[in-house]
This record gives C-alpha cells, structure tokens and sequence, in this order.
C-alpha cells in the first residue's frame, strides 16, 4: 500500500497500512501532510499534543502508539469533514462553511480546527500517478444515499506518491518540478544527523538525489552543525562536497561558510576551515571571530596573531570578542608579552571601560604572575564583578601571597559584589594555607548567614578547609549540611579521613556508595589506595585497583602514583613497577613513587637507575625524591654519591635542602660508622637540627657502642623531646650493650618516674583476607599450641644448623631463659603461623610496628634457610627480603 491509499481506509487497514511501512518516513509524511493542509498546522499538531520532535526515534516506535493514534484521529475527522461536503454537494446544497464546522464538531466531539483541511494549498496533481488513478467522478454509497463527487478534493485524496520515502522508479519520474520543494525529505535528513546517524543521513541523500529532490542552502546549514557537535568531519566533508556539487562555491554565502568554518574548527579540522576561509570572497567580521577563536581554544596562539594582523591589513576593525579571545590566548600560554602588546593597541586605539575585557585583562595579569599588574588593572575598573576580583584572588594564592587574598576579599564585601560558590572555595584555601583558621571559621559563618552551605559548590570547600585544619568531625558536619553531595564532595570527605588516619571509614563509605550506585570518580579511588597503603593492606588494594580498572577510573597520574606507592608498601615491588611502567608520561610524583619504592625495598641501584632515566625524560625532581635517593644511599653505604646528591640538590635542580635532607644524610655516615662526620653535620651550623637528628646519631652511637657522642647524643635529645620512648630505649641499650649496668638501671628508673612505657611489640600477617595479629608472648591466637611447637621445631632446624640464634652479639652472654624470650617476639610468632597456614610457593609477609631487633632478623634469615620459604618482613624503617639465608639489606639496616 501507498501513501495515496491512506485516506480510503479505516480502522484495522490503517494501522496494517502504517505497520508495513517504514517507520520514520510514514511518521514525517503524516506529519508533514497534516502541517501542509492549511489549517491543520504545527500549532494545531502542538494543540493535541503531537511532537513532531519524538518522530525521529524509529528504533523504539512501541514507545509512540500515542503519536501513531492521535495521526489516524486526524484522519477520521478529515474523512469525515469529506462525508458531509459530499453530501451537501450531492443535495445540491449550499453549505456555509460555519455550519459544517457544526457539524464537523458535534459529530467528532473535537474542536473544529483539528479536523478542517484546506485542500487548496496542497499542489495539483495528474489524474495517473504511479500506479494509482484517480477517478475525477466516483460514486461512494453511503447508507441509502448515492452521492456524487465532483470537484471536491479532499487532502488525503490527493496525497502524492512522491512524497513517500520510499519512492519507485515510476513515481520518481512522474513527480513535476514544482513538487520537488524536499521539504518533508529534508526534515527526515535533519533528523537522523541530529540523533548522530550520518550514515543512514548519507543513504538517504544519496535516495533524495536519484529521485531529484533538492534541499536548500539553511538545511545545509543544520547539517553541518550537527556535524560540528558530533565532531564528525568525515560526514562534515561528505556534506561539504555534496553542497558544492549542487549549488557551487560561487553561490556560497557569508552565513553558510560561517556554519562550515564553524563545523571544521570544532572538529580540528583547521586545514579544511583555512581552505574554506581562502576561498571567502565576502569575508565578514564574524568569518574573521570563528578562525582566531578556533585558534586561541585550540592552542594555537602564534597563527591566532597572524590572522589577527591580516586582519588588520584587509581594513577590518577588530571588535571585543576578537580582543577578548586574544587576551584568553595569551592566558592559556602564558605569554605576557604578547598579552601586553594587545592591551596598550587598545588603550591606542580607544577601547577602554568593558567589563569583559578588563576581567580578562586582570585574569592574563594574575596567571602570568604580574599581580601588580592586574591589581593595577582591577583599580581603575569602573565595574567590578566576581569574576575579575576572583581572579586576581587565585593570582594571590597561587603566589603564597594569601594575606592580600583575604584583604582583596573584604573590599570586595565592602563593595557589596555578589558572591558566589567559587569565591568562597578560593578565600578558604587561603585561609587554609595560611592557617589562618579564625578567618576561616567567619567565611563559614557567612556562607551558613547567606543559605549557601547545603550547595555541594559551596559545602565542598568548606569540607577542604576543616580537614586540612585537622578538624574530621566538623568536615563531616559540613558534608551532612549538603543537600545533594555529588562524587567531588564525597571525594574530599573520604581523602579528609584518609589524610587524618581514620582508614576503616574510606572503606564504609565506599562501601556506602557503591551499594546506593553512586557516582565515583578516580580521587576516591586515589584516597582508598592511600588507605590501602597505610593498612598494607594487599588484599582490599588489589580489589580496588580491579574496581578501579572496570569502571576506567585510574586515567589520571594522581591515581596511578598512588597504586605505585600503594603495591610498594604493601610488600609487592613488582607489581608496583608493573603499575609504573603503564603510565604514559611519568610526572615528578609517579617518579618519586618509584623511586622511594625501590628504596623502601633496599633496592638501591634500581632507585638510582629510576632518577638517571627521570633525569633523561627532563622531569625535575622535587624534595621527596631526594629523600629516596639519600635514604637509598643510606641502605647501602654510598656515602659520596649521597654527598654528591645533597650537594647538587639546590645548584643543579633548584631545591633548597631541609631539615629532612640533613637527616637523611646524617643516617648515613651513622649506619656507615662515620659517627664522627655525622656529628660534625649537626654541629656545623649548616641546618638547625631537632630531635630526630639527635636520634638518629644516638642510634648509630648504641649500634656501633661509642658511648662519648652518645652520651651527647641522648643529653640534646632528651632536651629537646623529654617524652620520646624512643630515646630512653636507645639509651637503656647502649648502656646495657657496653656492660654499665649502673647507669642502665638509673635509666630505667627515669622512665617509671616519668611514666614512659615502650610501646608494645605487635606484627600481622594477612592469610586468606584475614588479618592475624600477634603481640610479644602472644597466647590468645586459636592455634597458640601449634604455633609454639612450630617456633620449637624452627629452633631446633636453626640449632643444627649454625649453632647458634645470633651472629651479632656475644653468646656467651644469652642463656637459656633470654632464648626462650626470643621465641615469644611477635614477628616470631607470625612467621611461624605464615608457615603452617600459606602455601609452599606462596611469600610470608610479615609487618611491624617497632624496628626488628638483632635477634630477630638473625633468625629470620636462618628460617629462610632451612625451610627453604621466602620471607618478607616489613619494620618501622624499611623491607627486609629474606632468601636462602641471607636479607636484602645485607645486614644494614
């Protein structure tokens, strides 16, 4: 059936004739039918509610059994107005046209207007169309009248067969010129490139050109539009080539070219938008905006000017949107000195006092750093909004500068600017930077006074300011104020108790949104690994990283850094290099991540082999870096190539050393037995040191039993920190390790004085995703008794094999009880328990708190020998890879 049998059927045969038929095209001819036929226009369809935008979704038409009713609906009642104009022909009477829309209305129960047609504004058509004839007399029986018809047409009955979607060859070529306006075809064509379906768009222009349709300039227009907003320009030059085919360049006008340069540019098509320019004979002002904007938003300053000074040449006067982009130009490149050169042409030329350029000049002064500048600048703005104060306001921020921030943000209160979310965000982070927490806490109180703290654009930045300022309970009373928090907010929340240690909360409200399907971006994930690291928790780190990977939220350098580090402190260097080496271009803190890994790992050469190559790849290295490459050197006593590093940090890389730095070098002439020289460092004025320097050199003191600089050592870092456990163990064991009892028990009675207890010896081992924790004489564990007949039986494999528990210290001096101490540490008790639960093949991986004492590793080492078993056990200060009886830190630790 064809369109032309539509209006002779009814009921069921309607809806079997519109089945049949494609979807999209019946959908447009109806439509289109019905806005053609006079009355019934777009505003009558828009009156019962027919959309003539929802035609278009062909793929899902049992979503538009609506649309498909009221279409039949309009064709009854014009089925009908035909039955009464019959008959009032056939009776030979005179029918006023008020009285059949009467009757029209009363028969259909619907207003007048839907069911009328004007059948005098379709076209004329031949009596032979296609293989469908229609009569010019025809008798219809209608009950027991006859009725004759003449000369009254009715819309659907004059339907043409060319308007169909589908024509045939016969139809195609019967269709006259004055048919061939394609409107209905054109509006199909719009929208299946509207929806992004370009290759049935192609198809179906090629349909309109083998059947002579033609389609005007406007809706090349739109189709190089949609092209541009799909960013296709395949199906952009597809047009572009069929458009000049059929209407030539030289009838090519200003706004059409516009449309083309417009589609090209957004599309990178830069090439093809510089040919069509070229070839503009009537360049407008608007020609001349497209190519310098394209150019500015794409990175292309330089050919951005050269255009502009054609420009110039050709007599055209820039207007602000032009001036406007360049200044943007120059803020994305940070070229003041174009930027500079723009300003004074318009101060030259006249443009002065617009909002618009003045914002953009104070926000190319602020990003360049010429804050003098750009507060001049805003000075002599005559309006001010909170844009231009806003940007000089980063300016100060980003400059450390934050005092002028918060003196820019009380004149600009005082001058009653309207504020808005990001002005808030901006003079938090200063107060924030600052430490300036009183202010803070105002800005609260002002965001609170004007109703703006549940906006999450608001609320958010005030989450940032309490966690930095350590305050977790008010950055959650912040975040519950939020109304609606979307995945920035919940980001900062979970890096707020990631940051202050509360770790197992991360994993609640991650939990807490994955079950509500929320949103998730790759920071919550980047703060879950930093969790993940701090718990050396494996087994949760390698499920995030495979969450992470399904939804393709580790795109970002923040993220993949934090997976390095993560992998590296929960024991598994080789996938934290695996995780390295997927990141495309490294930054400073992928590098850095590496690097302290490896030194983490006592893998010394591949952390200096890590800087060599970031060094090739000119990334610079920051303060962190150095402090793995010192404490690499430290590991493995390259004592010059530390030197050599602390030295070249400011001359070669601009980064000035600190107090860290000198710690880390004084750790290693300590572990060297340079005590001498790393005394000379404290004493040499060249650092202030604290506590920790003194620690570190007491430490080596107590290790290599130099009791002159120890004293010393320990005098300055009690000074300095009275409470340290630490020191008064360091102390006790220097004593005790020098034989002066004495003075090691007067140190033990100074710390039940003073209330200081050492802090419990306690290790874990992850079996099978539970955590097993040991403390030292452990005895609460399930599998105590089998664990203790373990320990027995390692001493024993131990005993035959070197006879002895430590190769370290004087044995003569450890009896039978202080050995069956040992065997109660709580690394001990872990290996043990790792051996009896993990696999042969699988690596026993022990964390502890404290440092592992002599003792301890000694037997570990030898563990590894006589079962055969790696084992690696992280302490306080680093990892230790045991294998075959040896450690990886060669006994240098």
């Amino acid at each position: 059936m064809c369109a032309l049998e539509l209006g002779f059927i009814t009921g069921a045969e309607k809806r079997t004739c519109l089945a049949r038929h494609n979807y999209i095209g019946m959908t447009h001819l109806l439509i289109g039918l019905l806005c053609e036929s006079g009355s019934a226009s777009i505003s009558e369809l828009e009156n019962l509610r027919v959309d003539p935008g929802i035609i278009n979704k062909a793929d899902q038409p049992e979503r538009d059994k609506e649309l498909w009713d009221k279409i039949i609906a309009l064709i009854d009642k014009a089925n009908k107005r035909r039955t009464v104009e019959s008959e009032a022909s056939a009776s030979n009477l005179v029918v006023a046209k008020r009285n059949v829309k009467h009757i029209v209305s009363s028969s259909t129960k619907a207003p007048v207007e839907n069911a009328l047609f004007d059948g005098s504004s379709l076209p004329m058509m031949d009596k032979n169309i296609g293989n469908h004839v229609i009569p010019q007399d025809e008798t219809i029986k209608d009950n027991s009248n006859v009725i004759q018809l003449k000369n009254h047409p009715s819309p659907f009955i004059k339907i043409p067969s060319w308007a169909s979607l589908h024509p045939s060859p016969s139809s195609s070529s019967s269709m006259p010129g004055q048919h061939q306006n394609g409107r209905l075809e054109s509006v199909h064509l719009l929208s299946l490139a509207n929806h992004g379906r370009f290759n049935e768009a192609r198809e179906f222009l090629d349909l309109m050109d083998s059947s002579g349709i033609s389609i005007k300039r406007h809706v090349y227009q739109s189709l190089f539009t949609a092209c541009g907003i799909s960013k296709s320009i395949n199906d952009g030059r597809f047009f572009h080539n069929h458009m000049m085919k059929k209407i030539g360049s030289k009838d090519l006008n200003t706004s059409i070219a516009d449309c083309l340069l417009k589609m090209y540019v957004r599309c990178l098509g830069f090439d093809d938008a510089y040919r069509v320019f070229h070839k503009m004979s009537n360049k407008m002002l608007s020609s001349w905006n497209i190519m310098i904007s394209g150019f500015v938003h794409n990175g292309h300053l330089q050919e951005a000017l050269d255009l502009f000074l054609r420009m110039k040449d050709e007599g055209f006067d820039p207007d602000m949107k032009i001036f406007a982009c360049l200044l943007l130009g120059c803020t994305i490149d940070l070229n003041v000195d174009i930027g500079k050169q723009i300003h004074s042409y318009m101060v030259k030329i006249g443009f002065s006092n617009d909002i618009s350029i003045d914002t953009e000049l104070v926000n190319m002064y602020a990003k360049c750093g010429y804050l003098d500048s750009s507060a001049l600048v805003l000075d002599h703005m005559v309006e001010r909004n909170a844009t231009s104060w806003t940007s000089l306001m980063v300016g100060y921020t980003q400059a450390s500068r934050q005092f002028e921030a918060l003196v820019l943000f009380k004149h600009m209160m005082l001058e009653n600017t309207e504020l808005d979310p990001f002005v808030f965000s901006i003079v938090l982070k200063a107060c924030s930077e600052s430490g300036n927490w009183k202010a803070g806490k105002q800005i609260h109180g002002c965001i609170i006074k004007l109703g703006m703290d549940s906006d999450v654009s608001a609320g958010t930045p005030i989450v940032d300011f309490y966690v930095n300022d350590g305050n977790i309970l008010e950055a959650q009373n912040a975040f519950d104020r939020i109304s609606q928090p979307n995945e920035v907010a919940w980001s900062a929340i979970i890096a707020g108790y990631s940051q202050l240690g509360r770790h197992e909360e991360c994993f609640r409200m991650f939990k807490f949104l994955r079950s509500r399907n929320i949103t998730l971006n790759s920071f919550i994930y980047s703060s879950l690994f930093q969790a993940s690291s701090a718990l050396t928790d494996s087994s949760s780190g390698s499920q995030l990283h495979a969450d992470a990977i399904k939804r393709c939220l580790i795109s970002n350098l923040v993220g993949d850094s934090a997976l390095v580090t993560m992998y590296a402190r929960c024991g598994d260097m080789q996938y934290a290099q695996k995780a390295f080496e997927l990141i495309a271009e490294p930054d400073t803190v992928a590098w850095t991540a590496i690097i302290t890994g490896c030194s983490y790992h006592g893998q010394a050469s591949e952390a200096l082999d890590f800087f060599d190559m970031m060094i090739s790849c000119n990334v610079k290295p920051n303060a962190i870096t150095f402090i793995g490459l010192l404490n690499a050197c430290s590991h493995t006593g390259l004592v010059s190539l530390a030197k050599e590093y602390l030295d070249s940090m400011y001359v070669g890389y601009g980064v000035e050393a600190t107090v860290d730095h000198y710690n880390c070098m004084v750790d290693v002439y300590c572990r060297a037995g340079q005590l001498e020289a790393a005394y000379e460092l404290i004493s040499s004025g060249s650092f202030k040191p604290d506590s920790m320097s003194w620690k570190i050199l007491l430490s080596g003191c107590t290790t290599y039993r130099n009791m002159g600089l120890g004293k010393i050592a320990g005098e300055n870092l009690l000074r300095l920190d009275p409470n340290d456990t630490a020191a008064y163990i360091l102390i006790f064991n220097m004593y005790t390790g020098a034989g002066r009892w004495e003075e090691a028990a007067f140190v033990r009675k100074m710390m039940n004085e003073r209330g200081i207890r050492k802090e419990v010896s306690c290790s874990w081992i992850t079996v099978r995703g539970t955590i097993h924790r040991f403390i030292v004489g452990d005895k609460h564990h399930p599998l105590t008794k089998h664990i203790y007949f373990k320990l027995h039986e390692l001493e024993r494999l131990v005993m035959l094999s070197e006879s002895q528990v430590s190769t370290n210290e004087d044995v003569s001096i450890i009896h039978k009880q202080r050995m069956e101490q040992l065997l109660d540490h709580s690394e001990r008790l872990a290996i043990a328990f790792g051996l009896m639960s993990l696999p042969t093949r699988c690596p026993i991986t022990v964390f502890k708190n404290l440092r592992v004492c002599n003792d301890c590793h000694s037997f570990t080492k030898m563990v590894s020998k006589v079962t055969g078993r790696d084992i690696i056990v992280r302490d306080s200060n680093r990892f230790h890879h045991f294998r075959g009886g040896r450690c990886s830190c060669d006994d240098y630790w």
